[in-house]
């Protein structure tokens, strides 16, 4: 019987901006996580180039553990990438990354949140309703390693404190 991985302290958790030297740690993370992983070009287009990109670090203890990407257009959040490093699966991680984002676009002062996943990928479905996402669509042959379809999924973001206080002025 698989014995469950314990949780991560908060207090060894830091979530930070992705830097450029990141890039290695998040390839090998790519490799990990996805069939059809993005290259060190592509993540440094998006930090150098991309102004509507925000990408993130999940750091634990010193190490690169996870990342999430999204491009803020307006008032709204499009996730491109979230993935967690293989040996830190199991821990609620890719939870707690998905809720940093959300607060980051929400301070960025985003209302929506939209991504898409894979139709075939019922545990991050999952994560998603459980984060308040729901579905509303789908992109045939979305993913060009197998054609398979993706679900479109949008969230409204809370509203934080900097949004808040813009609306009131």
């Amino acid at each position: 019987m698989e014995q469950r991985q314990q949780e991560i302290p908060e207090s060894s958790l830091v979530f930070r901006s992705m830097r450029q030297e990141d890039i290695p740690f998040i390839c090998e993370i790519e490799k990990e996580a996805f069939t059809t992983p993005w290259t060190e070009g592509a993540f440094y287009n998006e930090l150098t180039n991309n102004q509507f990109a925000h990408y993130m670090i999940m750091d634990i203890d010193g190490e690169v553990a996870g990342y999430g990407g999204m491009w803020l257009i307006m008032e709204e959040a499009h996730v491109t990438n979230v993935a967690v490093r293989d040996k830190y699966r199991g821990r609620k991680l890719g939870e707690r990354l998905m809720r940093e984002l959300m607060h980051t676009a929400a301070f960025l002062r985003a209302i929506r949140m939209t991504l898409e996943v894979r139709a075939s990928n019922y545990v991050a479905q999952n994560l998603y309703e459980k984060l308040g996402f729901r579905s509303v669509g789908v992109r045939r042959g979305y993913y060009t390693d197998n054609r398979e379809d993706a679900i479109i999924m949008w969230a409204d973001l809370p509203k934080s404190k900097s949004r808040r206080d813009s609306l009131e002025d």
